[in-house]
């Protein structure tokens, strides 16, 4: 049985904050030990995670992704109690909680492993910042809405370059996120892939590509304004003209406590899509 706890919540929303309270008063009344913390205080969840065996997190996948990105170097699974639009890394939903925790609590559960990326970021051969990601690395121009060329090599190959406002390099975690609305493939969420997606290329190539997990993505940015790197749209770097960034398979890797079966993705897959 399941002893600690984490529980991580967006604060932002009082109706997120009074169901964190509902569901800290249940777990401890089940006999867990429950550990708080707030989605958008990074380093009170990377403590978090150092003490529990599962973090739950109350939200939407914004709240989600920061959950796992926290609890991910540790191998704490995590599990999300829906309180967004889609909900694609979301579990359960608000009204199932009370039935569904105690069967995690007894661990009836099976861990579903997922695919992260790590980008680096480099000007004149020194790094600028490293961001891990489990949808997507997007490199992009900045503030000013004109394209960016993008130099791409694959595993030290030229592949080509985009002119473009951006790139995407999205895990299969990812593919029904940015790289979707960028006309990209929809993934099984548990592949080891990742797809190269264009956002509005310009007179160069369009098509996404797929790529094996041991590939390795380097983009040299070309722009005579600024650009940016993001990393599941939540943390940048800041880029210039010249700056170097490597995208490739994290040694972390996102693990999902899942009480449905696998076929629960292409379930909902239609539903959820229909609901953007």
């Amino acid at each position: 049985m399941l002893k600690h706890i984490g529980l991580a919540h967006n604060p932002k929303r009082e109706e997120i904050t009074s169901l964190a309270d509902e569901i800290a008063a249940a777990l401890e009344g089940w006999g867990a030990q429950v550990y708080r913390c707030e989605t958008g205080d990074t380093p009170s969840m990377n403590r978090v995670a150092t003490q529990v065996e599962l973090l739950i997190a109350i939200g939407g996948d914004g709240s989600t992704l920061r959950a796992v990105r926290a609890a991910a170097p540790h191998g704490v699974p995590v599990l999300t109690v829906n309180m967004g639009r889609l909900g694609f890394l979301s579990e359960i939903q608000p009204e199932e909680w009370r039935e569904q925790l105690p069967r995690l609590l007894n661990g009836e559960y099976r861990v579903e492993e997922r695919l992260m990326i790590t980008a680096s970021a480099f000007r004149e051969g020194k790094l600028l910042g490293a961001r891990e990601a489990l949808n997507e690395i997007v490199i992009s121009h900045g503030t000013l809405a004109r394209v960016v060329r993008l130099e791409t090599r694959i595993d030290n190959t030229p592949l080509t370059t985009y002119a473009c406002d951006g790139l995407i390099v999205s895990t299969p975690t990812g593919s029904t996120a940015y790289a979707l609305a960028a006309g990209g493939p929809v993934m099984p969420p548990v592949l080891r892939t990742m797809a190269l997606v264009p956002i509005a290329p310009h007179l160069s190539l369009e098509k996404p590509i797929v790529l094996a997990d041991t590939s390795v993505v380097e983009v040299r940015v070309n722009t005579d304004h600024q650009a940016i790197l993001t990393a599941d749209g939540q943390d940048e770097v800041s880029l210039q003209n010249g700056d170097r960034v490597t995208v490739k398979a994290s040694t972390n890797v996102a693990r999902f406590a899942r009480i449905r079966p696998a076929s629960y993705f292409f379930a909902t897959l239609i539903p959820r899509l229909s609901a953007c």
